[in-house]
């Protein structure tokens, strides 16, 4: 969440609901939306981090807010981020987890793990697919993220018929 929220700010000052705003529309109902409290509390850490500041501004008819401001080292972080390609192999799989030691247990079968877990990956792709529908066409950055989701699943799902024929 730190890093969102610093590239949301580098395109200019916002409070901690606006933030959570920008973050919800840019990305649609497909990713999870994130919890104000949550938002609140990254930015209270950033700003001790100083990698932003805050300025309270008084409303009259509301409670202040506090506007939050990038600072430069802030503006550093989010380019260093934008710098490093993102290593995430899956190789820390729950599932796989499950799948190496159910044998060894005596408590899982195999096989009907592997029919549980494609089960699920049917039925997200399945939501998915019903919210890639419902989704703003012109929300191009939420279709991306849904069909992304949509294609890793797909590709899971072929890893999982591998794994059926190599344990069968």
């Amino acid at each position: 969440m730190r890093l969102p929220l610093l590239a949301l700010l580098a395109a200019g000052p916002a409070h901690g609901y606006e933030l959570k705003q920008a973050l919800e529309k840019l990305l649609g109902a497909a990713y999870p939306q994130p919890n104000v409290g949550q938002i609140y509390v990254t930015l209270g850490r950033l700003e001790k981090a100083g990698l932003i500041e805050g300025e309270d501004v008084t409303q009259s008819a509301r409670p202040n807010k506090r506007i939050y401001r990038l600072t430069e080292a802030g503006r550093e972080a989010v380019l260093a981020w934008f710098e490093e390609p993102t290593d995430e192999p899956r190789v820390r799989d729950e599932f796989f987890m499950k799948l190496a030691l159910a044998p060894r247990t005596g408590l899982a079968d195999q096989l009907t793990l592997i029919n549980k877990q494609r089960r699920q990956y049917l039925n997200t792709m399945r939501a998915l697919s019903r919210l890639a529908a419902a989704e703003d066409r012109d929300n191009r950055v939420a279709q991306l993220l849904i069909e992304g989701a949509i294609l890793h699943l797909q590709a899971d799902l072929d890893w999982l018929e591998r794994c059926q024929e190599e344990l069968d």
